[in-house]
Parts: C-alpha cells; structure tokens; sequence
C-alpha cells in the first residue's frame, strides 16, 4: 500500500449512502488519477455500499486499492477485511483492530494527533499513520516534526483544502500523503458534475506527484 501512496498520494476519502452514486465518484477520482480511495464507514449502509465498490473496482479499475476508514473496533475490521478491504484506516489507534490487520497482511493506518501517538502507532505495527485532524494541526506541524521523525510514513486528514497551494503547503512540509474529502472536489452545489471531480483530481495529482 505504501509503494501505491508514493506514486499516488493523495486519497479519495468519503461516504455515501447511495452505492451509484458512490461508484460515479469513484470513477472520477480514478480517471483523474487517483489509485487510493477510503470509504469510511459512517453510515449502516456502507458494507453493502462497499461491498458493490470493491466488485466493480475488481473488474474495471486495475491497479485501484480500496480500503476502509473510520474503524473503531476489531469486529469492524474483520467485517471489511471479509468484504475485501484492501487496507484499514483509523481516526485513533485501537491495538487491536492492529492484530487483526496484521493476522490478515493487510495495512493499518492508526490516527494519531501527537509525536508520542506516532511513535507508538509505529512500535504497534502501523504502515503508515494518519495524522488528524489536519485542519487543527497545519503543515508547520508536519515540518516540525519531521526534524525527529524523517523518516516515518505520514499521510495527513481531515479537513485538507481541495486547491493547489494547499496541496504544495502540505507536501513541501513533509508529509508522504494526504487524504481528501473527495465530496469536496464537486464545483457545483448539487455536487452531480462529476467531470468537474475529475478535472479537479488531475490538476491536484499533478501538484501532488511534484513533490
């Protein structure tokens, strides 16, 4: 997953209800050059969404990992991995949805806010961490800590501006990737001009893949 992060880092992150629609947006974060989308599970809902994702990606989109996000207990993870997760990601760090990532060789990315969260995320076994909230924390942070830790995995959320600058800010600062609300790629406000997602994609992954 990690060798996936470095040649594509920014990820598609989002849910919705309806798994057409769902598919739509995943399409257009693909097209545009997205090989990474997290489908968080916020909703009763998303293992039947995910489920139908993870089909059609199977037979349409080579080379797209579709992983699953806001997990909080071991049984959540288990339930996706079964439905075929291709990585975990957390908003904290619960140990042991790390056993059962690790049991099954599939990647967890832990939540972490603070140096001594990333450490220990990193002693548990993490791939990579996801700093969050993003949107609380700014590049600075990033660069700051990258003095102690440069080496350490990070891929940032939450609340990441769609737009170039913020792009180029966070990346020169140091992180390995960035999770995106992909609902926020939309430049209409009935969020149904999908060509507009894709368009938007392109020109953030060409930021992106200039770091």
């Amino acid at each position: 997953m990690f060798t996936t992060l470095s040649r594509y880092p920014l990820v598609a992150v989002f849910f919705h209800p309806d798994a057409e629609y769902s598919l739509r947006l995943m399409q257009a974060c693909y097209e545009g050059g997205m090989r990474l989308v997290e489908f968080t599970n916020r909703g009763p809902e998303a293992p039947a969404v995910f489920t139908q994702l993870r089909q059609f990606s199977q037979q349409h989109y080579p080379g797209l990992l579709l992983g699953i996000g806001t997990i909080y207990k071991a049984e959540e993870a288990e339930l996706f991995i079964d439905l075929g997760a291709d990585f975990v990601v957390q908003p904290v760090t619960v140990p042991e949805v790390g056993v059962v990532c690790k049991r099954h060789n599939i990647p967890w990315i832990p939540g972490a806010m603070t140096p001594t969260e990333i450490f220990r995320a990193l002693e548990l076994g993490a791939e990579a961490v996801k700093v969050f909230p993003g949107v609380a924390l700014k590049p600075a942070f990033i660069k700051a800590v990258r003095g102690p830790m440069p080496n350490v995995p990070l891929m940032v959320n939450g609340g990441i501006e769609p737009d170039e600058a913020s792009v180029r800010e966070w990346f020169e600062a140091g992180v390995n990737g960035l999770g995106m609300g992909a609902l926020q790629f939309f430049e209409d406000r009935e969020m149904q001009d999908f060509n507009s997602v894709r368009e938007k994609v392109t020109a953030l992954m060409t930021v992106a893949q200039k770091r």
